[in-house]
């Protein structure tokens, strides 16, 4: 019993040690904040159905934090890249799962999409080629400028 008291003693010490050295500036404390309600612009340019859905959870998440509000929150996601075909008609049978979540997330007026239509034109598509959910906008540069510019909305990316 006598050895094995010292021993107990210097692994616990050594545990101590080892914890300290593995976070010298000491631990993170977490923040509460009251978010107030923005208008928001998501420039969306992503390359796979797992990337969109991270979006989808951003966009969703900053909704609920803005207690989903549609006379002071305003989300809007600007679709430019190859994300542009989950929302083909075509393609419906296909990407349904995520096509009916993006269009669940609209339903409170609170996050829109909206589509460049000179991108979709290079992804093969026309405004009819699109699920009605979606706003069809001119140049998704353009747009994400005016919203900006003229309508005070934050930039995400």
């Amino acid at each position: 019993m006598n050895r094995i008291l010292p021993l107990m003693v210097l692994i616990l010490s050594s545990w101590s040690v080892s914890a300290a050295e593995q976070a010298p500036w000491g631990r993170a404390e977490a923040q509460e904040y009251d978010y107030q309600p923005q208008k928001v612009v998501y420039d969306v340019a992503v390359s796979s159905s797992g990337e969109f859905e991270q979006i989808l959870d951003r966009a969703s998440y900053l909704s609920q934090v803005y207690n989903a509000d549609p006379f002071a929150a305003s989300i809007v996601l600007v679709l430019h890249g190859d994300e542009i075909s989950f929302f083909g008609i075509k393609n419906y049978l296909k990407y349904k799962d995520l096509v009916t979540r993006a269009r669940s997330l609209t339903v409170g007026d609170v996050i829109e999409i909206r589509m460049c239509r000179i991108a979709a034109r290079g992804h093969g598509f026309e405004p009819k080629d699109i699920h009605g959910f979606v706003q069809m906008v001119p140049m998704a540069d353009a747009e994400i400028i005016r919203l900006q510019n003229e309508e005070g909305y934050a930039y995400m990316q």
